[in-house]
This record gives structure tokens, C-alpha cells and sequence, in this order.
């Protein structure tokens, strides 16, 4: 009752836009650990941590002591015109983390935020407003980001004030090269970087920007190695690569601390965000010193790299290396998906299963191959029900994605692995008969 109450209450005041989860949309009224309670008392392992955004889990005493330090010295806010200690320690661990030499940092809200930031760097950097994306991204809802999104389900408006060109390579599964070998897949995805560079652009363009995994698009992986080819290309032209780390940073993955890592290639910029606050509101670019000093009007941000946000940041960045989290998403994330390929290897309509460390996904698909978004919305209940929560995404809606907090245990990893065999099988029945 508490749930359907204030449903009516949202949709009459909130935008109707506005994505909910399930049938019947729940509330988190209390969490611990990987779990969270909605407000009618039901108690969840939570596989999608509030979008990759809770990354720590929920209730960590060393982050919540923290900010009640921050807290107790009532001071909340001051804005970028003041000195931040804890805003100047956050960003030196970011730089020497980064790899980028001579790197400085800005702080913003969001990962919206920073992918605009970038965008404003890279164009007055290059004096130039040409972009180049990837097919079937995502990188905000702003006005310059959603020109950028690939994704027909993400982007409200044709308007932009960026020119923007479309590159192949970030989703192999459903690619027209999706049957090449690895190194094969490279090369025609490269070669299609060069035509479209040569044949849509006037050469002078400002950067191209990466998901080095796609998330909103349904952690689609391409090949290691793809983008450091694909820096080679732009280096011929002078164009900055700008690597939107959002939701593949601070170690998820497993293999390295920053998706683009894989691709043996250090980008001029990273854009961050999401699970650095473990729930704070945060994010920024890390790029090249002279990129970063490029503009030549004042500027500051209110809100970015508050006092709270960045206490709390320091605080959840210093626990996921003490810890050894990303090591922890490669040993639970390689046991999730040998499980996972397992169940999907005796139901067909798992078309794929695929990610890296904790950020996996499962493509749904009919009998013929085409998405499948009934089904995924009907796994997406079916873990409900169960006590496990996961999200959703894909160009088509039908892909369900894996993202819990890594701090994920060994049998919470069972549980969920139980859990998801489960739904499945119920699934697939259901699209059997």
C-alpha cells in the first residue's frame, strides 16, 4: 500500500519521462551491506547498486564517519572560490591514479556534467565543434551529451551544438563484423574510423569519446586493444581521445582501474563520476595540464567537489584500494559469468552473456535472434521476486544488466547466481509456450 500510495503521488507531480523499474515500483527505505529494505519491509541483494553508483555498498562506517566529520564541522558548502582540502587530496590521488601526465582535475555533480566539461575542453582545445561517437552509446542527458548518445531510446533532441559522426566498434554482438576474429574486427572497425573521418568530418575534428564499456547501451564489450588502434588514427589527425570511465572506473572491471586500460592506450582525458561517491553526488575530468588550462574565461562550479561530496569520495576511493575491490570484481565477476554462460549455454533465449569483473550482462533474444525486451522485462520481475534486484538496458531494452556493489561476498555471488538460474528457467518456460 505504502508503494502503490506514493506511486500515484509521483506520477502526478513528477515528469511522466521519467523511468521507473517494475510493474510495481518500490522504494529503498533502508540498506546494509549489499542489501536494501523497501518501505513495505521486503529485503533485497541489490545486483544494480543504485545504477554502479553505490560501488562500496550501503551503510560502510569508515565513508559515513567520514562525512559526519564533515558534517560536525558545519561547513557544507563554500563553492570552488574557496580552498577544499579534502577537494585538492581527492584530485591528486585522481591524477597519479590517471596515468595522464601532467594531469589536473575538475569536479562536477555528475557524469553528465563531466562528459560536457570535456566536450567544452576538447572543441576550444581544437577550435573546432566536431565529435566523433560511437553507435550505441550514452554519455548524459544535457544538451551537448545527448548529441553524443547513440542510442535512439536516450536521445530527446536533434539539436546540438556539436557536429557529431558515428563510428562502428563499441557493440560487437549485433555489428555487421560481429563474425570476425578479434584482431579481423579491429581492423574493419579501424578502417570504418578512418572512412567516416575522411568522409564525414573536415578532418579538423576535436575528439572522439569511448564507453570502454557501453553501459546504458548493455555492457557491450568490444575486443582489448580496439581503441589503442583507434588512437592511432586520431593521433594522424591531431584528435583528442576522451574516455567516458562513468561507469567502467575505480577498478570494476577487474583486469585495470580504467576500462580504457585494456586498450594499451592512455586517453588525453577520463570523465568519472558514479561509483566514486558511493552514493554522493560527484564527478569530473582528469585530463592532460594543457587541455584542462585551455580556457580563457573564468569559471567555477557551485556544487562540484563540495566539502561532503569530496570528504566522502576520499573516503569510499581510499577503502576500494585499501581493500583490494578490483581484485574482488575479477574473482567474483569471472565466477559470475562462467555460471552464467552455463544457464544460458541450456536456454536459448540468453543470446549472450558477457562484461567483465562485475559489470555483466545478459542479452535476450526470440527464436529468430531479434531482441527480445518482453523477456528481459519479465526476468527483470522474476528476479524481483525472488530478492534480487539487477537493471536494464540495450539499444532494444533487452538486456539485463549485473552491477552489484565489490564488496560483493562469495555467497552472495551463489545466491544471486541461484537466484538468476531460477528466473531464467521461468523465463524461458514462459517463452516456450
Amino acid at each position: 500500500m505504502a508503494h502503490r500510495e506514493l506511486l500515484d503521488r509521483h506520477r502526478s507531480v513528477m515528469p511522466r519521462w521519467l523511468a521507473l523499474y517494475y510493474e510495481q515500483p518500490i522504494e529503498m527505505a533502508s540498506a546494509h551491506g549489499r542489501r536494501v529494505t523497501d518501505r513495505e519491509g521486503r529485503t533485497y541483494l541489490d545486483f544494480f547498486a543504485g545504477i554502479l553508483t553505490n560501488a562500496i555498498g550501503y551503510d560502510v562506517a569508515e565513508i559515513s564517519e567520514a562525512v559526519r566529520s564533515q558534517l560536525d564541522t558545519g561547513v557544507l558548502h563554500s563553492s570552488t572560490l574557496y580552498l577544499i582540502t579534502s577537494q585538492v587530496e581527492l584530485a591528486e590521488k585522481i591524477a597519479a591514479l590517471s596515468g595522464i601526465p601532467d594531469a589536473k582535475v575538475f569536479f562536477t555533480n555528475s557524469g553528465t556534467e563531466a562528459n560536457e566539461t570535456a566536450l567544452m575542453l576538447a572543441t576550444q582545445y581544437r577550435r573546432s565543434e566536431q565529435v566523433l561517437a560511437l553507435r550505441n552509446s550514452y554519455h548524459g542527458r544535457a544538451f551537448a551529451t545527448v548529441a553524443i548518445t547513440g542510442n535512439r531510446g536516450w536521445s530527446a533532441s536533434a539539436l546540438s551544438p556539436i557536429k557529431v559522426s558515428w563510428v562502428h566498434g563499441g557493440y560487437r554482438y549485433r555489428s555487421p563484423f560481429r563474425d570476425l576474429s578479434d584482431p579481423d574486427y579491429i581492423k574493419a572497425c579501424v578502417a570504418d574510423l578512418r572512412e567516416v573521418i575522411e568522409t564525414t568530418t573536415a578532418g579538423d575534428v576535436a575528439c572522439m569519446i569511448v564507453e570502454p564499456i557501453q553501459g546504458v547501451g548493455g555492457f557491450t564489450t568490444p575486443p582489448n586493444g580496439l581503441f589503442g588502434e583507434f588512437k592511432k588514427v586520431l593521433d594522424e589527425y591531431g584528435i583528442l581521445l576522451v574516455s567516458d570511465e562513468v561507469q567502467t572506473g575505480w577498478g570494476r572491471t577487474g583486469e585495470h582501474f580504467w576500462g580504457i586500460q585494456a586498450h594499451d592506450v592512455v586517453p588525453d582525458a577520463i570523465t568519472f563520476a558514479k561509483g566514486l561517491g558511493n552514493g554522493l553526488a560527484i564527478g569530473g575530468v582528469v585530463a592532460r595540464g594543457d587541455l584542462m588550462d585551455c580556457l580563457g574565461a573564468n569559471s567555477i562550479s557551485t556544487f562540484g567537489g563540495n566539502p561532503v561530496a569530496t570528504t566522502g569520495a576520499l573516503a569510499s576511493l581510499n577503502y576500494l584500494l585499501e581493500h583490494d575491490l578490483q581484485a574482488n570484481a575479477a574473482k567474483l565477476g569471472s565466477h559470475l559469468l562462467d555460471g552464467l554462460r552455463s544457464v544460458a549455454a541450456a536456454h536459448p533465449v540468453v543470446g549472450d552473456v558477457r562484461g567483465k569483473g562485475l559489470m555483466i550482462a545478459l542479452e535476450f533474444v526470440g527464436p529468430d535472434g531479434a531482441p527480445n525486451p518482453a523477456a528481459a522485462a519479465a526476468l527483470l520481475e522474476e528476479t524481483r521476486e525472488r530478492g534480487l534486484l539487477v537493471g536494464k538496458g540495450g539499444l532494444y531494452g533487452n538486456v539485463i544488466r549485473l552491477a552489484p556493489p565489490m564488496t560483493l561476498t562469495q555467497a552472495e555471488a551463489e545466491e544471486a547466481l541461484e537466484i538468476l538460474t531460477q528466473s531464467i528457467e521461468a523465463v524461458a518456460k514462459e517463452v516456450q509456450r
